[in-house]
């Protein structure tokens, strides 16, 4: 059955915030205190989504989750009305506001691991949501996730989902944003790749200045829970030094899709053997290896710039649309290498270019924006329909962003009441118009 690959970006939420937050995220940790406008987050997300989705792609919306946490204050001590808790948490531990109050949920590529059916052993499309588990402000997600995935591929004929792993550092998990899927068709078996950057045990190379947030053993657990052909299953190390150059996430030093793997000199640890692995998993499919030089564009660049955190789409021509963050267009050696990329003519033909500056000034870009999922028509047809962008739903979410969301938000912002009531009000309406149903603690309290 013919397939196709859908992206699921996730909405900037209300309380989109510059707390600094992820140690060995450089964009993150610079932009420290800043003051944010989640209105213009928010909006900014929408225009690519549509955008994409008027050219054809499919295109569907995640929902924000509930923030200011106050189910996780209340479980570290807090207590009182929710007004109580917030005024506490200000006065005696501010520095859990931010943590609590992170959009980080935004960034979707991180939402969960997905093995589509062409892959699986019951044919099912499966989804692990990550426990992301390095970072506190990013391990409260999961259980909401979780939710938000059940309902938008509520179908357990065509969908299979599990709970995120164990929350523990042997099984830290980051989900999409350290898989990549190659393929010929997208409704073929394809191989599934997975790129992590240390092993509970075991002597292999690792970063010293930045953590290495994703295990090995992580990547073993998932396969094994999606029922993955180990002959298409790649499982490859991460170069610890990029990790300690700032890419704290394989989706920003490679990226790939169909048959072509984009990717940095130095992304891999043992790059010939990863190369020689998925060629063997893709067997009679020729492997598109467009490896970028580091004296064309620098480790350091990439990371400014995240030319490699980007989206790369199949047009329905066989040729494929980078698209990429305003910062590659700036900075002239990566635009150079663009240029010259598609003056030599290869699968990548053409570079689409959005602003995604809110959210590139913590550390995402428009690959980590989006969790990709490959479905086929019936699979399709099994999705809630109200996630799926068009003219309506992007009219509907642009109109309850400027109603519901401010347009300036500082760190101590988050101490306010009114700030948690707001966001629960258009949380509410935003589960009617995408048509999921009751997601977030207050709705199930």
């Amino acid at each position: 059955m013919k397939a196709f690959e859908a992206n699921f970006d996730g909405l900037v939420g209300p309380t989109h915030n510059y707390g600094g937050l992820s140690f060995g995220n450089v964009a993150s940790q610079n932009n420290t205190g800043d003051v944010s406008n989640p209105r213009e987050a928010a909006l900014q997300g929408l225009a690519k989504m549509k955008a994409l989705a008027d050219r054809g792609f499919r295109q569907g919306v995640l929902p924000p989750h509930e923030r200011p946490d106050l189910a996780t204050l209340r479980r570290l001590g807090f207590a009182g009305s929710d007004a109580d808790v917030l005024q506490a948490v200000a006065r005696t531990a501010p520095a859990l506001l931010p943590q609590v109050s992170s959009a980080s949920c935004m960034w979707t590529a991180n939402a969960a691991t997905v093995s589509p059916s062409a892959d699986t052993a019951d044919r099912r499309t499966h989804f692990t949501p990550a426990n992301l588990n390095n970072k506190f402000h990013r391990a409260i997600e999961h259980p909401t996730t979780g939710r938000v995935l059940r309902a938008v591929f509520a179908d357990a004929r065509h969908f299979a989902h599990h709970p995120a792993l164990p929350d523990c550092a042997q099984f830290g998990d980051e989900g999409a944003a350290n898989h990549t899927r190659l393929c010929g068709e997208y409704g073929e078996p394809g191989v599934e790749l997975f790129i992590y950057g240390r092993a509970a045990f075991g002597n292999e190379p690792a970063p010293v200045r930045y953590p290495a947030r994703h295990t090995r053993e992580a990547c073993e657990a998932i396969a094994r829970l999606h029922g993955l052909d180990a002959a298409r299953t790649v499982i490859a190390l991460q170069n610890p030094a990029v990790i300690d150059a700032g890419v704290f996430h394989n989706d920003v030093i490679a990226v790939g899709n169909c048959n072509v793997l984009f990717f940095h000199e130095h992304a891999f640890h043992d790059k010939a053997r990863l190369l020689a692995d998925v060629q063997r998993g893709l067997g009679d499919v020729a492997l598109q290896a467009i490896e970028v030089p580091n004296a064309a564009v620098g480790v350091a660049d990439a990371v400014s710039t995240y030319l490699f955190n980007s989206q790369l789409l199949s047009r329905p021509d066989g040729r494929m649309l980078l698209v990429v963050p305003d910062e590659c267009r700036r900075n002239e050696r990566v635009w150079a290498y663009l240029e010259g990329l598609l003056a030599a003519n290869g699968p990548i033909a053409e570079v689409a270019v959005f602003d995604l500056k809110q959210s590139m000034k913590n550390g995402g870009g428009p690959a980590c924006l989006r969790l990709r999922v490959v479905l086929n028509e019936s699979e399709h047809a099994a999705v809630t329909p109200g996630v799926w962008m068009n003219d309506a739903l992007y009219s509907r979410l642009s109109d309850w962003v400027v109603r519901h969301y401010r347009d300036r938000l500082a760190v101590a912002d988050l101490a306010d009441p009114q700030l948690l009531a707001e966001c629960r009000t258009a949380l509410d309406e935003l589960t009617r118009i995408l048509g999921i149903g009751s997601v977030y603690p207050f709705q199930l309290a």
